[in-house]
């Protein structure tokens, strides 16, 4: 049967389509999401329909209510696109059988679904539930069968029950899906008890996703439950920010901000919170501050490895620097500076280092000269990165294997845990860590638990970069708290000299507008001045589809990647990947929408969080090879290496034509283009300008008013971060100094 109706469990309360048919085939059903392709027989309709949603289990026989939207897909026609459905069981006598014959209750085949029928009729499911006694009285069925038969039956009333429940809450039914998977069978208990957990349980499902279940359910705008599930909420949104914690104040203005609950409420809930141990209480600089527990532990083990890795000597003999300085120089056919020699009998001295310093000033140098001399004593060392394209670069400025931090720390997919640890600690002498800037506090404690006590270890990272995309500023903490030597690389050597965007790099940090090539001269640096924001955008547009390519012979996909500072505004990175996958790779018939995105094959992807199952990181980019409407899935390849995902799994890819400073981090494109307007106010810091110059390694372009660029140069401000890890470490490192 076909209607239309406003469905009022549909997310938006928008007006949806019904159908409801029985279930002649399941074409395709996923166990793992619950994913379906159905063929209903419909009453009006002469060929069977085909729908497609979720369902926890569904069998040939059943009938389905489903509500949704009709499609038309260009390779399989007709198709209802369905947002709930509702599974129930056939009430007709060959539906009945024919559902018990499919194997979908354990113990009964087609056999013994004949003699069920035709001894019971329409009423077997009645006799199955509250009278199983009877069925022996059907040739062939025992005792074993019997209880066979209904613990099983009973399994499948549970499911129907929980997903009756969750879709009478609002819950679509992929979620509810993955409700069920997670919470078994004290589903309903668990969600009626506190809606909320759904959004620490659930992937996918945040505090406001898990506000409106809750609201849907009767709990109070101003309820202690919702005061104290918003306190999490409250600080995961600063966690964002990149802040371990909030001082008190700011913590109760933000969560009177988000949630629209008086102050009072909210210091109360801040107190319960407390008293759980959900947050922890503390101050940051003597001002009384809370953290999120997992945060705050993680600075606490920080600094406890820190002290643990900082004591005794590095894990190699002395060596005689005046010797092997020259014998690494004559290895490697290169000369080093006065103050690289002096890093390097630092480095070869020291159990704990960090190396620091901006652009062509020969950390790559300095690092592969310290890797070389240790090599050659037979010391093991092991190479990582935060990224998959960093930990590539480092590998091919050492020619030793490098991996990224979640690669060598081997992470199990299943419960999100690396199998190095302090019980399985690495096999190493010396570990290099590469752009340190972009570790954040949670991996940073991970990655330290995993170093050995006796081994050394090496930070090399640029302080001057955009810290984090994560909570806290690791590299930034440990320089400031001076509980490790630091070398600070500043001299730029002559090759590097020579560049644009080196000088122009530093000047910018320096606070000095960079200065720009003459008319008709060669410079791997432009700024290209446009005014209004729409100019600004369609000359980016022009470069990357028409001019570069022309002129360098570049791919406009592979060689050019736009840098924004921020995602939103038009010339934001949401409106320019808009624009730009346009004008280089148009959305078709074959194209997919979801989560406000559209995906065509060959467009450039990014994944923006980290899936251990997949092995794709937060930052990694790749390239749609494949959509298969049937299975309701999309290939993408990374590094040459396809990762599949469901249609219910994009909202962890973005399209990537542009992208924001933070996202590139890591990352060398031989293309830069960055757009600068006032439009990016709030983001408009040295920092941020300098971060996206430095990832072009050929040719960098600036797009934009030169006020704008002006406003980025000489602001210096940037935004506090909220961390304690450097007050920990210089505890730490003032104990040292007493002891000794």
């Amino acid at each position: 049967m076909l209607t239309t109706s406003t469905t009022p469990d549909s997310p938006v309360g928008r007006k949806l389509d019904r159908l409801d048919g029985l279930v002649e085939r399941v074409t395709f059903h996923s166990a793992e999401n619950g994913f379906c392709v159905l063929r209903l027989k419909v009453k009006g309709e002469r060929e069977l329909i085909t729908l497609i949603g979720h369902a926890p289990v569904v069998t040939p026989g059943e009938y389905a209510s489903a509500t949704g939207a009709w499609i038309n897909d260009r390779e399989h026609g007709r198709q209802f696109k369905a947002v709930f459905v509702k599974i129930s069981p056939p009430n007709t006598l060959t539906g009945i059988e024919r559902y018990l014959g499919s194997g979908m209750v354990k113990g009964i085949g087609p056999v013994y679904a004949g003699r069920l029928v035709k001894a019971f009729g329409a009423s077997v499911f009645d006799v199955i539930e509250h009278d199983p006694a009877r069925l022996r009285e059907v040739e062939g069925i025992g005792a074993l069968r019997v209880k066979k038969i209904t613990t099983d039956w009973a399994d499948k009333k549970v499911i129907r029950e929980i997903m009756i429940f969750l879709h009478g809450n609002g819950v679509s039914t992929s979620r509810a899906v993955r409700i069920f998977k997670t919470y078994s069978k004290e589903a309903i208990t668990l969600v009626t008890e506190n809606p909320y957990r759904l959004a620490c349980d659930i992937r996918g499902i945040g505090f406001l996703s898990a506000d409106t279940i809750a609201q849907k359910m009767g709990i109070a705008h101003d309820s202690p439950l919702r005061a104290r599930a918003g306190i999490s909420y409250a600080l995961s949104e600063s966690s964002a920010q990149g802040h371990c914690g909030l001082p008190q104040t700011e913590l109760v203005a933000l969560a009177v901000k988000l949630l629209d609950i008086p102050a009072p409420l909210i210091e109360v809930a801040i107190d319960l919170e407390v008293a759980t141990g959900t947050v922890i209480a503390d101050t940051i600089d003597g001002t009384p501050s809370v953290f999120l527990a997992p945060l705050y532990n993680a600075e606490l083990s920080i600094a406890a490895q820190i002290k643990r890795l900082g004591s005794g000597l590095p894990p190699w003999r002395a060596f005689n620097t005046k010797k092997v300085i020259p014998w690494v120089e004559e290895t490697l056919a290169i000369q080093l500076a006065e103050s690289q020699k002096q890093a390097i009998k630092l480095a070869l001295s020291s159990k704990l280092l960090i190396i620091t310093g901006g652009p062509g000033v020969g950390k790559t140098t300095l690092v592969n000269s310290i890797l070389t001399i240790l090599r050659a004593k037979q010391v093991r060392a092991l190479l990582c990165a935060p990224t998959g394209r960093a930990a590539k670069r480092l590998s091919e400025s050492t020619g030793a294997e490098a991996k990224t931090i979640h690669r060598l720390l081997e992470i199990n997919p299943l419960n999100g845990k690396f199998k190095h640890n302090e019980t399985m600690p690495l096999a190493c002498d010396v570990l290099v860590v590469d752009e340190c800037s972009m570790i954040d506090v949670p991996l940073a404690s991970q990655l330290l638990k995993a170093v050995p006590s006796r081994s050394a270890m090496i930070w090399v990272g640029d302080i001057d970069q955009l810290p984090s995309v994560g909570p806290g500023q690791v590299l930034a903490d440990l320089i400031a708290s001076k509980a490790i030597p630091v070398i600070r690389l500043t001299e730029v050597f002559r090759q590097a000299a020579t560049s644009r965007i080196v000088r122009s790099a530093h000047q910018i940090n320096q606070g000095i507008l960079p200065s720009l090539p003459g008319k008709g001269e060669d410079s791997d640096f432009y700024f290209l001045p446009a005014d209004e924001p729409e100019e600004i955008a369609q000359t980016i547009v022009d470069l990357v589809k028409t001019r570069l390519p022309k002129k360098f012979e570049l791919n406009p996909l592979h060689d050019i990647q736009v840098i924004c500072p921020m995602n939103r505004s038009l010339t934001g990175a949401r409106n320019i990947n808009r624009m730009l996958q346009e004008a280089l790779n148009p959305p078709g018939e074959q194209s997919i929408e979801k989560f406000g995105s559209h995906f065509s094959v060959a467009d450039k992807v990014m994944q923006i969080e980290n899936n251990y199952d997949k092995e794709v990181y937060n930052g990694d980019i790749g390239f749609v090879t494949h959509i298969d409407t049937e299975a309701q899935e999309l290939t993408a390849e990374f590094d040459e290496r396809p990762i599949t995902y469901a249609f219910g799994e994009l909202d962890e890819l973005v399209l990537s034509y542009a992208t924001t400073t933070h996202k590139s981090q890591g990352s060398e494109y031989p293309v830069v283009i960055i757009p600068i307007a006032t439009q990016h106010f709030m983001m408009l810091r040295r920092n941020l300008i300098y971060t996206g110059i430095t990832r072009g390694k050929q040719l960098v372009i600036l797009v934009g008013q030169k006020r704008a660029l002006a406003m980025a140069v000489y602001g210096k401000h940037v935004e506090r971060r909220w961390s304690k890890l450097a007050e920990r470490l210089r505890a730490i490192h003032c104990d040292a100094k007493a002891y000794h």
